[in-house]
């Protein structure tokens, strides 16, 4: 046989409109079947299994066109490589989380924050704070594990919605993600179509500032409604006193934060900048939070030692708070690298079974017919809209898209 055959004539068959549409089905049945059967805990688990056998499904239709079972191992290699930046970038996140508790830098955001902050307006100003901060630095992922995980428990303790204020966070962390020069998925949009990237973003906020503009609207509203009964006032002052005395509350522990963005404005690569931030968290630490990190690892031994025990095990498991306070105690007990496993898991489920789609013709044999009779400006625009959300959807990953 020479090189010059094509797949045809080696017998692989173009996927038919059923071999595109099952693996979709599928998809849809399990997600919805475990959402049913666990809830939320479907989140912990059972999701990222109807994941993997989706992919073993769209294997399956891959195999029966024709393909050998190493062009499968190929592609899920190329799933694996494509998301080895998310996945240290994630890492990075759950070390940071872990060592800004222990370092006071996370209680002490929620603790100038419930000062500043207002329920009737918390919402709105969540979203605008994050959009800031994200049209400063391009990442809307730092954005949201770090100023996003500050206010997020500050909510808790203003008693409003965690779940909304994560809404506010996105919205706000997107938003600036979309319209920064510095975002890597903006300079990439940009660069795919020989565009601009300031062209390129000037286009974008036509959609996504009237966009975020209606997210604050409604957010200022629900916030308005939102009225804090006398029993969480107090308690939110009794969280305060809690936090004030386990944690020497100072502008000083802000510096990770403050190292963090000066990174991110330099341009350094995320990962290293999160794992950067951590550490010097952890150094920072041992100065000012002597005896959260002794009661953290037991203490009783040298000084220098327990740090570096500490900070370690803060950014492996996370950091584990004994104050006797339930909502500080939940809030800064967090963390930690293996916090991200279930994250990680997801991710990969969904980026395999994505490529496997992408690279066998299983998504093109859906989206190459919207493409072709996209005849007009109007066509041509919902098009691409339908391909990039539905591919979002489908494979849970935007670079795909």
């Amino acid at each position: 046989m020479t090189a010059g055959h094509s797949d045809t004539e080696q017998g692989i068959r173009a996927p038919s409109l059923l071999d595109a549409l099952l693996p979709l089905i599928l998809l849809a049945v399990l997600i919805a079947g475990s959402l049913l059967l666990f809830g939320l805990d479907a989140l912990d688990g059972p999701i990222q299994v109807a994941l993997v056998l989706c992919c073993a499904a769209a294997a399956l239709i891959v195999l029966k066109n024709g393909h050998n079972w190493e062009k499968v191992q190929v592609a899920g290699q190329t799933a694996m490589s494509s998301v080895t930046s998310a996945t240290f970038i994630l890492l990075a996140v759950g070390a940071l989380i872990g060592t800004w508790n222990l370092s006071g830098t996370i209680p002490t955001l929620v603790y100038y924050g419930i000062q500043i902050l207002s329920p009737g307006w918390f919402y709105a100003a969540s979203a605008i704070i994050c959009a800031v901060v994200a049209l400063s630095i391009g990442s809307s992922w730092t954005t949201a594990a770090t100023i996003g995980v500050g206010l997020v428990g500050i909510s808790t303790m203003l008693d409003v919605s965690p779940a909304i204020t994560a809404g506010a966070v996105i919205s706000g962390a997107y938003l600036g993600d979309k319209t920064s020069p510095l975002s890597e998925t903006t300079i990439l949009t940009a660069q795919m179509v020989g565009v601009d990237v300031y062209d390129h973003i000037k286009r974008q906020v036509w959609t996504s500032v009237p966009a975020f503009l209606i997210a604050v609207s409604v957010f200022f509203v629900l916030g308005w409604r939102h009225t804090p009964s006398a029993g969480a006032t107090v308690a939110t002052e009794t969280d305060l006193d809690a936090l004030a005395e386990h944690f020497w509350i100072n502008p000083i522990n802000l510096l990770p934060l403050v190292l963090l963005a000066f990174m991110s404005i330099r341009k350094v690569p995320a990962s290293l900048a999160l794992i950067a931030s951590a550490l010097f968290a952890g150094a920072l630490a041992a100065f000012t939070q002597p005896d959260q990190v002794a009661a953290f690892i037991g203490g009783g031994g040298n000084v220098v030692i327990e740090s570096i025990k500490a900070t370690w095990q803060a950014m492996a498991t996370g950091f584990q708070a004994a104050t006797g306070v339930g909502d500080v105690d939940r809030l800064v007990s967090r963390g930690g690298m293996d916090s991200m496993l279930f994250t990680l898991w997801l991710i990969f489920g969904a980026v395999t079974f994505g490529t496997l789609l992408e690279q066998f013709g299983l998504i093109g044999r859906l989206v190459d017919p919207m493409v072709a009779s996209a005849s007009s400006t109007g066509r041509l625009f919902l098009t691409v809209f339908a391909c990039g959300f539905g591919l979002n959807i489908v494979a849970g990953d935007q670079y795909i898209a």
